[in-house]
């Protein structure tokens, strides 16, 4: 099996360490390929961002299809070009928001999604209700911590903590998940944390839910429905 992760930004301060992360996820025999976009921004934090890297990603997605890719994770959780990505290949291809909470609902009654900055809000309630989720994931929290300043360090974990406690304490949520794919490596260290000082609450790492999602999508030899995902009329085009 071959998979395609999509980095939706101009940078490579993230290549190295999203494939050590993805290698770590994938199933022994999983051919693990990685690409950055050629244009964009250098991290998806608005819409206006999202914008800016649609085309990128989808020339992106396109390549890694005609190159042999048999699924594509596009490494963000605001899942940015991936419902017009299914239209144009055929193969599976995900963000990082839907795998991660749809997988958090057969964990508990409700969701508690953490992001980066309050700018990315309205992007994540956009996709709350596109999937029909109001009732079931909680208030959306902040680190308030850019995507370009997160690490694996003690900052962002205590951070994660602060609010994940907020949101059980609160009954806002059952079950945290990560709201940045940037959230790179804390998963297991949020979870081991939250469960030495309270009752097991599951941390959902989106990345990981994401690369399990696909294999198991191959696997199964689905994807992408074509009387949802019609492909697009032949017509000039200017991306």
């Amino acid at each position: 099996m071959k998979l395609t992760v999509v980095l939706p930004v101009i940078t490579d301060a993230f290549t190295e360490e999203v494939r050590r992360e993805v290698g770590a996820w994938v199933s022994p025999g999983t051919e693990v390929e990685v690409r950055r976009i050629a244009r964009g921004t250098a991290s998806i934090e608005s819409e206006y961002d999202e914008a800016l890297a649609g085309p990128g990603i989808l020339d992106a997605v396109g390549e890694a299809a005609a190159d042999g890719a048999d699924a594509v994770f596009v490494s963000c959780f605001g899942d940015p070009g991936v419902q017009a990505a299914r239209e144009i290949v055929d193969i599976p291809v995900v963000g990082g928001f839907e795998p991660a909470v749809l997988t958090s609902l057969a964990l508990g009654e409700r969701t508690g999604v953490i992001t980066v900055l309050p700018n990315v809000l309205p992007m994540l309630h956009g996709l709350v209700r596109r999937y029909a989720l109001t009732g079931r994931v909680g208030p959306i929290r902040v680190v308030d911590i850019p995507v370009l300043d997160l690490d694996a360090g003690d900052r962002l974990v205590d951070a994660l903590a602060e609010q994940a406690r907020a949101a059980v304490a609160a009954r806002e949520a059952d079950v945290i998940v990560l709201g940045c794919t940037g959230m790179l490596g804390v998963a297991a260290a949020l979870q081991e944390r939250l469960a030495a000082e309270g009752p097991f609450v599951p941390v959902v790492d989106p990345t990981g839910a994401a690369i399990m999602w696909l294999e198991s999508q191959v696997r199964l030899g689905v994807r992408p429905s074509r009387t949802t995902y019609l492909p697009p009329r032949p017509k000039d085009r200017i991306a």
